[in-house]
């Protein structure tokens, strides 16, 4: 569980922008920029993956009693039934709810247990797919740090990524659920 919180708050930054501070070596070379992080280059998961935890959550607790919409949930997770219904689909493109217009609403198509928050993820994060760690694209091959960085951190990175993806399948919403009934 403490690669997960480390990995949901892990600062990373995404792009490089221009800034007044410049690394220069001993010899005058410069280096490119070191300048500080700014709120848009932090990189984290989004509360998409939360949002559809409760999601799940809420339809589990309240199925039967109450019927299940984008409405209702919006009403519990304190967010704008547009995005909520656009987790939902992602969540059903994914096969783990079905939804249904009218008086249908949502249903889990299998047991919280059998969901993870790996399955979650994936449905949910835009770039699930794709490496969790991104390289910057041209590091200067003329610095010996430029020269070799990808070398250097690849395998690393590789593993705390294979470390967290198996962090997040060790866990499944119904411990979610669980937690909640718990502090009812």
């Amino acid at each position: 569980m403490t690669i997960i919180l480390r990995l949901l708050t892990w600062e990373a930054r995404t792009t490089l922008k221009p800034s007044n501070s410049i690394a220069h070596s001993a010899n005058g070379r410069n280096y490119g920029n070191c300048g500080k992080k700014s709120e848009e280059e932090k990189m984290q998961i989004s509360t998409k993956f939360t949002i559809a935890i409760h999601i799940l959550a809420a339809t589990e607790y309240f199925k039967g009693k109450q019927k299940i919409t984008s409405k209702f949930l919006a009403g519990s997770i304190g967010s704008n039934p547009v995005i909520i219904r656009n987790i939902m689909l992602m969540l059903q493109d994914a096969g783990i709810i079905e939804v249904k217009r009218g008086p249908g609403g949502i249903t889990i198509n299998r047991p919280l247990s059998e969901i993870t928050y790996l399955d979650i993820y994936k449905a949910v994060e835009t770039n699930s797919e794709e490496e969790l760690f991104r390289f910057h694209e041209n590091p200067s091959p003329k610095c010996p740090v430029g020269r070799n960085i990808h070398n250097a951190l690849n395998s690393s990175l590789k593993k705390i990524q294979f470390d967290f993806e198996m962090e997040l399948a060790s866990h499944t919403v119904q411990e979610v659920y669980d937690n909640i009934l718990e502090k009812l």
